[in-house]
């Protein structure tokens, strides 16, 4: 990113979309395409990270969309073994919805001297799961239930924390394919409460939705298996955004 960090990037080119690729879902043969899709259609930024991470070519994986994207490269990773070189930024990811230690600091812990070696600067969030009417695999792997999405007392009290703990950004997460994304009441309720910007992702199919939860004060919200299900689909939010 040269001179301008990624963090003053994103609040520079707020409101937008931030696409999610998954190593574990995107062949080789179409990173570049992909990539090149996803930049040309106007994102601000791309996401890199999996639940779990199946792909044992995670760092070449990160080289190849940096080589091709025309936008900031941000690590959003699943666990600690999910840092590269090759990253503008991470998102330096605590689970505070949950009360699973391992992902509210013990991962951190573990990635923090190969993010501190790779130089790769770091934008704290505060991670907190909505439920969607499916079960997940982040919940699935986290060992966490996420918030009922008729409690927005509840999100609102959880973002606060994140907030005043310090944290650059809040992510609400529906999960990857989720049935329902994050409900735009509650988007609408945590921006009154909150001054830090918000991430929403999760579940996002149709432009409706997207225009919706942009409306109800989300800075970004995040596009994943919909880009990769159906491009078509993809390039209409893009259109229907701008």
């Amino acid at each position: 990113m040269g001179m301008k960090t990624v963090l003053s990037h994103l609040k520079e080119t707020k409101p937008g979309v931030l696409a999610l690729f998954d190593p574990d879902r995107i062949p080789k043969s179409r990173i570049k395409e992909q990539t090149r899709l996803v930049c040309e259609s106007g994102v601000k930024g791309i996401l890199i990270g999996s639940s779990i991470l199946l792909n044992p070519q995670f760092e070449s994986f990160v080289l190849e969309v940096k080589k091709n994207a025309s936008c900031p490269v941000i690590l959003f990773p699943g666990g600690s073994h999910q840092i590269s070189s090759h990253a503008d930024a991470i998102l330096f990811l605590s689970l505070l919805s949950g009360r699973n230690p391992q992902f509210l600091i013990g991962e951190q812990i573990k990635a923090v001297f190969l993010i501190k070696e790779y130089n790769i600067e770091v934008i704290p969030v505060g991670y907190i799961l909505i439920e969607s009417g499916s079960y997940t695999t982040v919940e699935y792997i986290s060992g966490t239930r996420p918030i009922p999405r008729n409690k927005p007392e509840i999100v609102i009290a959880h973002c606060l924390a994140a907030q005043y703990f310090g944290m650059k950004y809040i992510y609400l997460e529906a999960g990857s394919g989720a049935k329902n994304p994050v409900p735009k009441r509650v988007v609408q309720m945590v921006k009154k409460n909150i001054d830090i910007p918000l991430i929403v992702g999760g579940g996002i199919r149709r432009e409706q939705e997207a225009e919706e939860l942009l409306n109800a004060g989300a800075d970004f919200i995040v596009l994943g298996s919909i880009i990769e299900r159906s491009k078509k689909t993809f390039k209409n939010i893009m259109r229907s955004l701008r």
